[in-house]
């Protein structure tokens, strides 16, 4: 049977160690001063060396090279014993299977008796984290004073599960994720001894599917190594389930376009044929980074083929950035969202209507209208005439389907009622204190021909000031004080204060601005 390439290309020394110097350094340094502590707990991610590290200590402790700093030597009788696991006193206990009370007993009995081979007994007690509470206690007083002859290693890669009160009885080691041009580089001189042809840049994809994992990046080079072809970016995206797929870019223009219902269509059509959606949606999320990496100018970390980068390239001009990261947040809590367990599709179908609910701003904004109705036109601005120094307005539809009439000319100038109108609300008698509020809520005022349009900010306003009586009044009050006849209308506007005094207050742009325009600039 063929020896698996992490475990043929496991390091038989200190040297070979990759990406932990901060560990090898502190460890070498105690065994050459012959100051071994007798319980280490190694933490860190998987696959970072930690079990490797722990097989070199029991070496290096048990080596019979008579020079302290040459240990392990990977010549003497111990270490071989060591390398071909066949060392007696070197004893890996899996927690995950071997996590009772019971067990730990056991080894506290078997402790006690002298190693076999070699001057320790070194005790490396993987994923020690998976121990229940029981087991914990029962080995803390191992723990603290063990046997002269005893080292324990605890490795973990879950830290916050070891109890405080282990974590005080060992020396702590930190490893870490081994940085992406190591690895790469191993990589490189595995494939040259193992005679694999590898491209590069799928060498740097391997890499970085790991996350930071040697052992991991090895045993995909293993996989990708069994297909008996040259390992092309292609074939590693292919295999490892990172190919940018046809439907990936169908989804991402569906939300480009606006178009929900093509996007769900795409979507249903590559589930029923097999696709895995929590894999679509890494795909998904997976596309979204390297737009995101194009527009923030790292298009050269993308791992992509040409035809898909010009693509990517593309839709990273069409998108915003913050369109961008809002997509892959989503799509990454699709990913790793359990809600459509009973239905797959669900998490994907959630996450597409969730970026489609809020328009993309490369996308003209959608108007909520109710079911079968029209929705309405963004409103535009439009320019006044030069006479009125030419103010761009933003127009609004007229109030209840009535247009502005500013071709005839106003009877009397609206400036004058708007400076007159708080003391003629002043000289209304005491019983009229009800109308005298409803036109202290007017919002706007304006003339139009022989009409004093009163703007008031509501249909419940307008209803309760449109009434014969009280139009009445205010009709007497404009003649008494003007000495002119108006007839009276109210309606409902958007307007906000007063037009600039150098704006005429009888033409276009006062009807505009009746109607909910506003002035947004004004050409000179």
């Amino acid at each position: 049977m063929t020896q698996a390439l992490y475990r043929k290309y496991r390091p038989k020394g200190w040297d070979a160690v990759i990406g932990q110097d901060h560990v090898v350094q502190t460890l070498t340094n105690s065994i050459k001063a012959d100051r071994v502590g007798h319980a280490y707990l190694f933490a860190g991610p998987r696959g970072t060396g930690k079990t490797t590290v722990a097989r070199l200590l029991a070496k290096a402790v048990n080596c019979l090279n008579e020079d302290p700093a040459k240990r392990p030597c990977n010549e003497c009788e111990h270490c071989k014993a060591v390398n071909e696991n066949r060392f007696m006193d070197m004893i890996e206990i899996d927690a995950a299977s071997n996590n009772g009370v019971d067990d730990v007993r056991d080894l506290r009995e078997k402790i006690n008796f002298s190693p076999s081979q070699g001057k320790y007994k070194v005790y490396v007690i993987d994923e020690v984290h998976m121990l229940s509470g029981g087991a914990f206690n029962a080995l803390l007083k191992t723990l603290e004073e063990p046997p002269t002859h005893a080292i324990f290693v605890l490795a973990t890669t879950e830290i916050h599960k070891i109890p405080a009160t282990v974590l005080s009885r060992c020396q702590r080691h930190e490893f870490r994720r081994v940085p992406i041009d190591e690895i790469v580089k191993n990589l490189k001189e595995i494939a040259a001894t193992e005679n694999i042809q590898a491209d590069e840049e799928a060498l740097t994809l391997i890499a970085r599917q790991s996350a930071g994992g040697m052992r991991d990046a090895q045993s995909l080079l293993d996989q990708l190594s069994s297909t008996g072809t040259k390992i092309t970016l292609a074939l590693a995206q292919q295999v490892l389930g990172t190919a940018t797929s046809q439907t990936v870019l169908d989804v991402i223009a569906s939300v480009l376009d606006h178009q929900p219902a093509r996007g769900l269509e795409t979507i249903h059509r590559a589930l029923d044929s097999g696709a895995d959606p929590r894999s679509l949606a890494r795909q998904l999320v997976e596309y979204t980074r390297g737009l995101m990496l194009i527009q923030m100018g790292n298009a050269e970390q993308v791992e992509a083929t040409r035809e898909v980068k010009t693509q990517m390239e593309s839709h990273a001009k069409s998108f915003s950035s913050t369109d961008v990261l809002r997509m892959m947040k989503i799509f990454n809590n699709a990913a790793t969202d359990l809600r459509g367990g009973w239905q797959p599709s669900l998490s994907l179908e959630l996450a597409l209507a969730e970026i489609l609910d809020s328009p993309t701003e490369s996308t003209p904004a959608a108007v909520s209208s109710p079911k079968g109705a029209t929705p309405q036109p963004k409103p535009k601005p439009v320019s006044a005439p030069a006479a009125e120094s030419k103010p761009e307005v933003k127009s609004a539809s007229s109030p209840k389907g009535e247009p502005p009439s500013p071709e005839e000319k106003p009877t009397l100038n609206s400036n004058e009622i708007v400076k007159a109108w708080k003391p003629l609300i002043a000289t209304l008698p005491k019983n009229q204190a009800n109308l005298g509020a409803l036109l202290n809520s007017v919002r706007m005022i304006d003339v139009q021909g022989k009409a004093l349009i009163l703007g008031m900010a509501s249909d419940v306003l307008v209803e309760k000031l449109n009434k014969p009586d009280q139009i009445e009044i205010i009709q007497r009050l404009i003649k008494d004080h003007f000495h002119v006849e108006l007839s009276v209308r109210c309606v409902v506007t958007n307007a906000k204060g007063k037009l600039p005094t150098h704006v005429s207050q009888d033409g276009m742009v006062a009807a505009a601005i009746q109607h909910g325009g506003e002035i947004v600039d004004v050409d000179e």
